[in-house]
């Protein structure tokens, strides 16, 4: 029985974000791939011109994900703080959920692939930041904020924050869950 269009090319993207869940998992080859479903090397290279690509299949999944979860929380919650908030907390729920791109999204899973996928990754991670920007100029244009209030560097502080959150959570094996204790820091973070 013959697969739907592009159900295989799902298929090996999920296999490979499976595969990078294991803590500390070593460079993820083709050769390992293919042989965990069970296919030939040629039958990756049908759906993927090579691994960069796939990682960038990857990258394009969680960079479609993360935007249109973000935007459907700044449309839903009318205020700054409050979207920020919402931001955070998806950012890391995301994370918890998805151990495999976790580590694409940290840059570890990147370290020896070609260097577009972290000039990639550092793209998402200035889009995020600017999310949070918007979101702090929001909340100073609202009152929430006093009018002084650096947007740029709130919108730094968040962002480290998260991106803090997700290290920690792939560096320690997936034990320290990046939701740990999110109120209580963003609490802290977002106070006026």
């Amino acid at each position: 029985m013959a697969s739907k269009p592009g159900e295989r090319r799902t298929q090996i993207l999920q296999t490979l974000a499976e595969m990078l869940e294991q803590p500390r998992a070593a460079r993820i080859t083709t050769a390992a791939l293919a042989a965990r479903m069970r296919i030939s090397e040629a039958a990756l290279y049908r759906h993927f011109a090579s691994k960069a690509q796939m990682f960038e299949g990857l990258i394009e999944f969680i960079e479609t994900s993360i935007f249109t979860l973000i935007n459907q929380i700044t449309v839903v919650e009318q205020h700054g703080l409050g979207q920020a908030r919402g931001i955070a907390r998806m950012l890391l729920s995301f994370s918890e959920r998805n151990r495999g791109m976790t580590r694409v999204l940290t840059g570890d899973a990147l370290v020896t692939e070609d260097h577009r996928l972290l000039d990639r990754i550092n793209h998402v991670n200035d889009r995020i930041e600017a999310s949070f920007k918007q979101c702090i100029r929001t909340a100073v244009n609202d009152g929430e904020l006093p009018p002084d209030t650096d947007a740029a560097a709130y919108g730094s502080l968040l962002t480290h924050f998260v991106l803090g959150s997700w290290l920690r959570y792939a560096q320690s094996g997936w034990r320290v869950a990046p939701t740990a204790h999110t109120e209580t820091h963003l609490r802290h973070i977002l106070a006026p």
